[in-house]
């Protein structure tokens, strides 16, 4: 079975303080349901289209576990406290066999 990978990027932050309660919650959140954490911060050089945003990138045993993880009533209440401090993109995506 692929792992599933869960990766977050960040468009823009209002409120770094709210990001940083945000994380405080949602990562032991995301660990109890399996996710172990493999990257996370801005780049260290960026090509192409060259966008200098925060991303964070998440292994999971498999896909499902992954959106179990996303929805999951823990991480949907550390969810709620980023609300509007934070414009980001969420993708799971499988990983290669």
């Amino acid at each position: 079975m692929a792992k599933g990978y869960w990766l977050t990027c960040y468009r823009s932050v209002t409120d770094e303080a709210t990001l940083a309660n945000y994380a405080r919650v949602a990562g032991p959140a995301i660990e109890t349901h399996g996710g172990r954490f493999l990257a996370r911060g801005k780049p260290v050089k960026a090509y192409e289209a060259g966008l200098d945003q925060r991303l964070v990138i998440i292994e999971f045993e498999s896909v499902k576990k992954a959106i179990e993880a996303y929805e999951n009533p823990e991480y949907q209440t550390a969810l709620a406290i980023l609300k509007g401090s934070a414009e980001r993109d969420v993708r799971i995506i499988e990983g290669t066999p």
